[in-house]
């Protein structure tokens, strides 16, 4: 089975990961949650054993939703009585985006009336609501015009671990808490012997948090005490108690063995007589040591290893102070400099504020606040002889301002649409031509990488001022991004005989995951000129994989076969794709492997395109064709957009079924589409500027697109 496990944005890779270990078959990452599956038991699990996750769904419908009236319809058509008893109580949470239904709280209302209206009709008495302890809590979803309607297992917000009833001014949610711990590597540092440290303890959740981690004691069980997650119908009680009862034998056992090694302080005496009361409903209040004392004086715990944890004050409730974060990490490279420290910081600014030089940085998201997670191992390294510091030039200090400025720019839309491969700069400044692209991996550490590929220069402009402006390019990427060196890729040219071409590219052969949508996609940034993912088409891409399911697709010129990968992912009935070249093939092949798309229904064909149309008698719903300008391999037939483009729409749409749609896209910047002539088989309407995401909106001509039918 398929369930979905929601968590704060931000953790998502971490959690995918921590669903692997608790038993699920598969877990990917999605935007804040991942999408797992296996049998029951693992999300049985997962309510159970989670740290990170902050609820558990179990879908029961999903379906077009363009309106009130068809979610009143979708939700109506579930048989409600095998979920809930007439008499029991339920709670809707629901999460909308689009244009048709915009109030989260009256979406609610409607799937409650749905519910209501189908239970009493069939048993002349209706469920009540009861948002606090209800029988079934249900989650609703619509975004993008589909509906998805689950039980929520877990019964409400799994970060509530039922030791915090004490807490201060702006507290931490405890799967917040965990991550940091995580990233931190706490479990292998109390393993080995460490300890744990938080100078600003607040009410202790970290303190907690990280006792509890070490003793092994799973959060289901002090935020359930005994009783079940859900009284939903289909609830497993036999292997619900199966599963609680190994989490106490793991609990007891664990307890038994835990060290004292916890150490807390705080100036206030408020939060740490809250902090005291919470470990003491938790269980563990003789092991950790509270003070209270300032930064400032802070000492040693005795250990040789050990992991400083702590979130200092950042948000609008509390006042962020560059200068006491100056203090704290002045205090721990004087008391602690061989420890790791993770430091949960309201911004960069205020990360470097501190002094502390991070060797890994995380986002993360604490409610809708962006803070910048930074990892220091250790607390103090090793001396480095100084560098001087070389100022950017003017030029480089003007591409670095534009850098920051289409950042800013396009910051919201990533965040809302969950883009992590983008155009960052594109020639902005006509003297600086370059294009610089962002790639943010997939799983492991989400590293991030820099992609930059230098345009030619007219020939009347001396080799030596390209030189010169692209080495200022690059010190003005290498300023912004911040990032290790070996994570920008530099694609230049060289003089060459014939006049100036693109040099020798890399053999690395490392593929780096990136997300799009719903799809994992492999990129090369080293060894081509291309990247094997081309990020004009992401609209495109992504409408494939919203139209697709389904339906017989249809991937010409399919090149690393991302299209065919949005469609599978989208729930195509069957994907085509057709390319002269093996290497990309079998690129192609390792991208639908990464999304568990594969077998006879996923096929993949090295041939001719244009022969291979000729040949073939398939029928397609959907067709996506993206030929090449031009094409003269010696394995094939030359070809050219221009002059052979109604040829190949022509027998494109011979293989298309009679309601089917033909995307046809391409990126010569001359093109003129021949419409009289496609006007003999198909309707035609172009529909470019649709296709074209904020990141590219300087260069709207980077491709044009039309959606074809047949007559």
């Amino acid at each position: 089975m398929k369930f979905f496990v929601a968590c704060a944005k931000g953790l998502e890779y971490l959690l995918a990961d921590e669903l692997v270990a608790l038993g699920a078959e598969k877990s990917t990452a999605a935007l804040a949650g991942a999408n797992a599956e296996g049998e029951p038991g693992a999300a049985y699990r997962a309510v159970m054993y989670s740290r990170l996750a902050s609820r558990v769904l179990w879908p029961l419908a999903e379906f077009d939703c363009a309106n009130e009236n068809d979610l009143y319809q979708g939700v109506h058509a579930i048989d409600w009585n095998e979920h809930l008893a007439p008499e029991g109580t339920l709670s809707v949470d629901a999460h909308v985006s689009g244009p048709a239904l915009t109030h989260e709280r009256y979406a609610a209302q409607r799937t409650k009336d749905a519910i209501v209206d189908r239970m009493r009709a069939a048993n002349g008495t209706r469920p009540s609501v009861d948002t606090e302890a209800p029988d079934l809590r249900i989650s609703l979803v619509v975004r993008k015009g589909r509906a998805i309607v689950s039980i929520d297992i877990g019964g409400g917000s799994l970060h509530r671990r039922g030791w915090r009833q004490s807490q201060g001014e702006a507290p931490l949610k405890e799967n917040l808490a965990a991550a940091m711990l995580v990233r931190g590597g706490w479990q292998k540092i109390y393993a080995e012997g460490g300890a744990l440290l938080d100078p600003m303890c607040g009410s202790g959740t970290l303190l907690i948090e990280g006792a509890l981690m070490a003793a092994d004691v799973a959060p289901g069980l002090h935020r359930l005490k005994g009783t079940l997650p859900t009284r939903w119908k289909q609830f497993d009680e036999d292997l619900w108690s199966g599963i609680e009862a190994q989490a106490r034998q793991r609990a007891e056992t664990g307890l038994a063995a835990l060290q004292p090694v916890f150490f807390g302080a705080d100036v206030d005496p408020a939060s740490l007589h809250s902090a005291v009361a919470n470990a003491d409903r938790a269980g563990i209040a003789e092991l950790i040591r509270f003070d209270r004392a300032p930064v400032s004086a802070l000492k040693a715990p005795g250990a040789a290893r050990g992991l400083v944890v702590c979130n200092p004050p950042y948000n609008a409730r509390l006042a962020a102070d560059a200068a006491l974060y100056r203090e704290l990490g002045d205090a721990l490279r004087s008391a602690v400099p061989d420890w790791r420290a993770v430091l949960l910081c309201g911004s960069d600014e205020l990360a470097q504020a501190s002094g502390l030089r991070a060797a890994k940085r995380y986002a993360f998201f604490n409610g809708a606040l962006e803070c910048a997670l930074v990892v220091c191992d250790p607390v103090q390294p090793p001396a480095r002889p100084p560098r001087e510091a070389k100022p950017l030039s003017e030029g480089a200090q003007m591409v670095a301002n534009r850098l920051r400025k289409n950042l800013k720019h396009l910051k919201s839309w990533r965040e809302r649409e969950g883009v992590f491969a983008w155009r960052a700069y594109d020639a902005d400044l006509p003297e600086y031509s370059a294009a610089v692209d962002v790639y943010i991996e997939d799983g492991g550490e989400a590293r991030t990488f820099v992609h930059v590929q230098e345009y030619e220069a007219p020939a009347t402009i001396p080799e030596a001022d390209s030189r010169r402006r692209f080495g200022e390019l690059l010190d003005a990427v290498r300023e912004v991004f911040s990032v290790p060196t070996e994570q920008v890729s530099i694609k230049t040219r060289a003089r060459g005989k014939g006049g100036s071409k693109y040099g020798q590219m890399d053999k690395r052969g490392e593929l780096v995951p990136v997300r799009e949508g719903q799809a994992r996609l492999l990129v090369n940034l080293y060894d081509y000129l291309d990247t094997g993912l081309f990020l004009d088409h992401r609209p495109v891409r992504l409408r494939i994989g919203r139209e697709a399911r389904g339906k017989r697709m249809l991937n010409l010129f399919a090149y690393t076969g991302a299209a065919s990968v949005q469609a599978a992912v989208g729930g195509a009935r069957s994907t085509t794709s057709v390319d002269l070249s093996g290497t990309y093939l079998e690129w192609a092949a390792k991208n639908l492997a990464l999304n568990a798309a594969g077998g006879s229904s996923h096929q993949l064909v090295q041939a001719d395109v244009m022969a291979w149309l000729a040949a073939d008698r398939g029928q397609y719903d959907l067709i996506f064709c993206d030929p090449p300008t031009f094409s003269n391999s010696a394995r094939a037939q030359d070809f050219d957009t221009q002059a052979d483009h109604v040829r190949l729409l022509r027998a494109c749409c011979s293989r298309l079924a009679p309601d089917g749609l033909l995307l046809f896209s391409n990126n010569f910047r001359r093109f003129k589409l021949d419409e009289a002539a496609i006007a003999e088989f198909a309707t035609c309407t172009e529909i470019s500027p649709r296709t074209i995401d904020p990141d590219f909106e300087r260069n709207p001509r980077i491709h044009r697109c039309w959606e074809l039918r047949r007559v």
